[in-house]
This record gives C-alpha cells, sequence and structure tokens, in this order.
C-alpha cells in the first residue's frame, strides 16, 4: 500500500515491445531505449530521493499476447527499477497477461488504481468507480500527449495537461476535481509532429469535457505553459 509520509514518482505509458512492432514495419528505433528509459527513471529516483515508482499502464506495447521483446525486457527492466525503489504498477489496456512478467517484489494493483491521500492514481482508460468520489485529484495516462499544431515551435513535443473539471461529470456529487494528464514516459510515441496512431480518448477526459472545464494548463516537460483549454484540439 502506498503511504502518504513517501515520495513518488508517477510515469505512464512506457509501452515496451514499441520497438518490436515498428522493426517489423521496417521503422528502426534505437536498440537501447528501454535501457535508456531505465537509466532516465533511476536518475529521477536518485534526484527526488523517491521512495517509490507509480507505473501508470502500459508498461508493455501488444494488446492482449505477450512478445518475445516483452518476455525479454519487461521482468529485467522491473528487478531492476525494484532494487531501487518499491514499484507499483497500475495495470492499463495494453497490458493482458502482465501478470507473467512481474517478478517478486514488485506490486500489482488493480486496474481500478490506487489512491493516495486524496489522490487516485489510474491508467485513464475507464471510469473511476464511484467509491473514489472522495478524491480531489485524479493522476492519469493513457492519452500520450503530443502537441500538434503546424507552425508552432512546440509542434510535436510532448505534454503536459493539468485541467480543473466540475466533480460530477465522474462521481455523483458536486464539487471540483483536478485531473494532471501525465505524457508518455517513451519519446517515441510519436515523430515529426504525428502520432504513430491516435489515440482514442479517455472516458474520463470525454466526460470532464463534455460537462465543462473550469481552468486548464498545456505545458512542455520543462514546465514552459504553451496554452490552456482552447489548446485541448491539439492535444487531444
Amino acid at each position: 500500500m502506498l503511504e502518504d509520509d513517501k515520495r513518488y514518482i508517477a510515469v505512464s505509458d512506457l509501452h515496451i515491445g514499441l520497438e518490436a512492432e515498428l522493426a517489423s514495419k521496417g521503422v528502426t528505433v534505437r536498440p537501447s531505449l528501454v535501457g535508456d528509459m531505465l537509466v532516465e527513471l533511476l536518475g529521477l529516483v536518485e534526484a527526488e530521493h523517491a521512495d517509490g515508482v507509480i507505473l501508470l499502464g502500459d508498461l508493455k506495447h501488444t494488446v492482449g499476447a505477450i512478445s518475445k521483446q516483452e518476455w525479454d525486457d519487461i521482468p529485467s527492466f522491473l528487478k531492476q527499477l525494484s532494487a531501487k525503489a518499491d514499484v507499483y504498477l497500475v495495470p492499463g489496456n495494453h497490458d493482458g497477461n502482465i501478470r507473467h512478467l512481474v517478478p517478486q517484489g514488485v506490486n500489482l494493483a488493480s486496474a481500478k488504481g490506487m489512491a493516495l491521500c486524496d489522490t487516485l492514481l489510474v491508467h485513464g482508460h475507464t471510469v473511476p468507480s464511484g467509491m473514489r468520489s472522495n478524491v480531489r485529484r485524479i493522476v492519469m495516462g493513457h492519452i500520450h500527449p503530443v502537441f500538434l499544431r503546424k507552425g508552432s515551435l512546440v509542434n510535436g513535443q510532448r505534454v503536459w495537461i493539468s485541467m480543473q473539471a466540475r466533480k460530477e461529470a465522474l462521481f455523483s456529487e458536486e464539487g471540483l476535481v483536478d485531473i494532471v494528464v501525465v505524457p508518455s514516459f517513451n519519446p517515441h510515441m510519436y515523430a515529426t509532429g504525428e502520432k504513430y496512431y491516435r489515440k482514442s480518448i479517455s472516458p474520463i477526459i470525454k466526460r470532464v469535457v463534455h460537462h465543462g472545464i473550469n481552468t486548464c494548463i498545456v505545458a512542455t516537460l520543462d514546465g514552459s505553459v504553451v496554452g490552456d483549454e482552447s489548446m485541448l484540439t491539439y492535444v487531444l
């Protein structure tokens, strides 16, 4: 269980196994991608003095089946990461049969997410349970937000989305809920300003947009604000 007196890093959508799929289509990415992501994540653990890492789903890329690359890379990745910090995995829609790849010592959470105080950590491909109506913040992945606007200096860059929405969009009670959409940790979920594939929008985001958003900030990985709710059309 998560403890509120500890420090955690939350990342999403590593999609380990993407390289093998792209290679089958004649697209080559650097062979050290998984190792590079591990080094970057371990660096964040050290820099932030984190006690734990929360993986917000889509650790693997293949839906349902398990590819050879996933068999080879995911257990080793998790073992090395868990040697430095507690690891929690919230399964996403790509993580079918992920239990076969999770080594002892790694915490496999429910696909419904996990709570830390008043924050709900989910992948984002399903609507949260009404039992979580006490939360004030939702942290999610799934969407892979990338700013796609021709002529913009940040065209093709991964971005964060932070918004405040009406709680009744998701739960049977009034109030406000903050929603943070985490960019894909895998830097190759897009190319030359275009996504390899456009994700179907999260039902969470679809509902809050329909009910109306109070405030919204779109920011690059370094925290530079590049837009508000009027820019959502370029990232969703």
